[in-house]
Order: structure tokens, then sequence, then C-alpha cells
């Protein structure tokens, strides 16, 4: 069996990794870990940080290394590499991906083959815009105002996209739409219903690295 440790930005993702994605690879014999970035609250931190806790990982025997972190939760100052290099590449599918290169090419050497570079270009909340209908089975009337998930579908064709302002980042809208929301607590059971198939479907960004993750 093959082991795969995912670093999360915070609960939310932690939650999505072991309830969603764990049970899907564990049928391709993998088994993951989903430890959360060390000294965060809940969100990114700078790279020298992240760059310490993947090495230690990555020379835990054979463990496989990736991330479930947001593209748009980073800042300048956590020195990403070649960050500032990367603000004039589009479109921004291409920046990602260059600055996923520069990621692994940043880490030790002798272990980089096992680092998987990943960048969701927004919030985990977005992939749950894939199926709208899954909000509309699990809350009554009163307590959503399913418009406003409709509005957010017809403004972006790619969920992924969701994202026109930090106030209507796809976690805002959802507490909007939804004014009892709570992340932690409905976002892995969302996404579960949703099922991974649908969520690939609709975004090509994660379904390129889950493709990845299922072929270490």
């Amino acid at each position: 069996m093959k082991r795969l440790i995912i670093v999360c930005e915070g609960p939310t993702e932690h939650e999505f990794c072991v309830n969603v994605l764990a049970p899907e690879l564990l049928k391709d014999n993998i088994y993951i870990d989903a430890p959360l970035i060390k000294k965060s609250n809940g969100g990114i931190v700078s790279w020298s940080s992240i760059k310490r806790q993947i090495e230690r990982h990555l020379h835990e025997k054979d463990a496989y290394v990736s991330l479930l972190v947001d593209y748009y939760g980073i800042k300048d100052s956590y020195n990403f590499p070649r960050w500032m290099d990367s603000k004039g590449i589009l479109p921004l599918s291409s920046r990602l991906q260059f600055l996923c290169d520069s990621m692994k090419a940043d880490i030790e050497s002798e272990i980089a083959s096992r680092f998987i570079p990943y960048m969701q270009i927004h919030e985990f909340e977005s992939l749950l815009f894939s199926d709208i209908d899954v909000f509309r089975n699990n809350f009554d009337d009163y307590e959503i105002d399913f418009s406003k998930l409709e509005s957010a579908i017809r403004e972006f064709t790619n969920p992924e996209d969701i994202n026109s302002n930090p106030n209507l980042a796809p976690s805002k809208r959802l507490i909007e739409a939804i004014p009892g929301y709570e992340k932690v607590v409905y976002g892995s059971c969302l996404a579960e219903e949703i099922g991974l198939e649908s969520i690939m479907e609709k975004c090509p960004l994660f379904s390129q690295w889950f493709s990845t993750l299922r072929s270490i």
C-alpha cells in the first residue's frame, strides 16, 4: 500500500480529504494522512514554513506528499517560489502551473519526485458549486436563498472560477445564501453527496490533480 500525505490549509480541507478522498484512493491501494499546515490557525503561512513541513514528510520512508490550499489565500509576503514572476502569466491556470513547478523545483532534489504540488484557484467551497441541487436537497426553503447560488452558477461556467472579489468568495456566497452554513460541519458531507465524479467533471484543475494522485 502506498502512503500519501496531503497537507491541508484548514479543517474543512482536512475533513474533505478524510471523508471523501480517502475512501476513493483506498480503492487504488493508497492510504492518506491529511495533517494541517503547522503554525497556522487555518490558512496559509510562509513558503519557508510549509516547505519544511513538506520535506519532513517526504523524508518519512517512501511517502508521497501533496497540498490542498488555495491560491487567493497566499500573500506576497509569504515568498512562494517565483511568486512575483508569476504575476503577469495568463491564463490563471498557466500561472498556477508555473507556481506548482516552481514549488517542486525548490524542494530537495533527491525527494522532489514524490512531491505533487497543487493549488486551487479559490477556496474549497468552490467545488460545492459543481451541483447546487445538493443544497436544495439538504436545506428547507426557509433556510436557503437558492437564487443566490443559481446566480453564481450563471456568472461563472466553471465552479473553480467563482470569486469576483473577497466579499464574494465561495464560502461567503454560501453563508449569504444559507445564514446557518458552517464550513467544517457541512463541507465534506455535501461534497460526498455531490460525488467526486461530478466534481471532476465540472472542475478541470481539481480533476487533473486527483487523477495524478490516483496514479502514484
